[in-house]
């Protein structure tokens, strides 16, 4: 998806690109996200935070600085899930990874999803705990060029999806080539600015594996 989101003075509001399930908590449904949410907190520059959410566990938030300034002009946000790992890209810049440790007890989401845009009002935690500036509406966040490549999931068959004839399947996909780990391990350096693993690590399984 291309994204634009509002001008620097829109403190509080988020404008959101995510996969999302549907959980159908009568029978016993749990729920799984993949997020990415421009956060302007203080007025003046955007972070980006990404999330996942994997059988009802989120808490997994990272956030980075952008390098640009995107609410001049359009950027390129993207994933890649497969059954071996989730990628989030900015402009084919990988910017964050997340392993498959199923097998190590580690949740993974795994459900069908669905995509969704949104732009809501996220005061007080997206505000930095302050009002939002409503003076300055409408708030507006632009999106274009849509692409998807996925697998209609057929339950309860949903290993069809996992066949290694479909592209993002391949090998190849299972892991960062040693150019993409590059860009990711100099980005990651220059500008991540949270990990939840560094105040919330107890919580959560992945931040022990290395």
């Amino acid at each position: 998806m291309r994204i634009k989101p509002p001008n620097k003075d829109s403190r509080g509001i988020v404008t959101a690109f995510y996969l999302t399930s549907k959980a159908y908590e009568h029978m016993g449904g749990n729920h799984d996200e993949i997020d990415f949410e421009f956060l302007c907190n203080n007025g003046e520059t955007y972070m980006l935070q990404t999330n996942i959410y994997a059988n009802d566990e989120g808490g997994r938030e990272q956030r980075i600085s952008l390098w640009f300034d995107p609410t001049i002009d359009f950027h390129t946000y993207g994933i890649l899930w497969n059954q071996h790992q989730i990628v989030f890209y900015v402009d084919q810049i990988p910017i964050r990874v997340f392993k498959n440790k199923s097998n190590v007890g580690v949740s993974f989401p795994s459900q069908p999803m669905h995509i969704t845009v949104s732009i809501w009002n996220g005061e007080p935690w997206a505000s930095n705990g302050k009002r939002i500036d409503w003076k300055r509406a409408p708030f507006m966040a632009q999106f274009q060029g849509f692409n998807i490549n996925g697998c209609k999931s057929q339950k309860p068959n949903k290993y069809t999806c996992y066949s290694p004839h479909l592209w993002w399947n391949d090998k190849k996909h299972w892991q960062l080539n040693p150019q993409q780990q590059r860009a990711y391990e100099d980005l990651r350096k220059k500008h991540l600015l949270y990990d939840y693993c560094s105040d919330r690590g107890e919580l959560h399984k992945e931040c022990h594996i290395r």
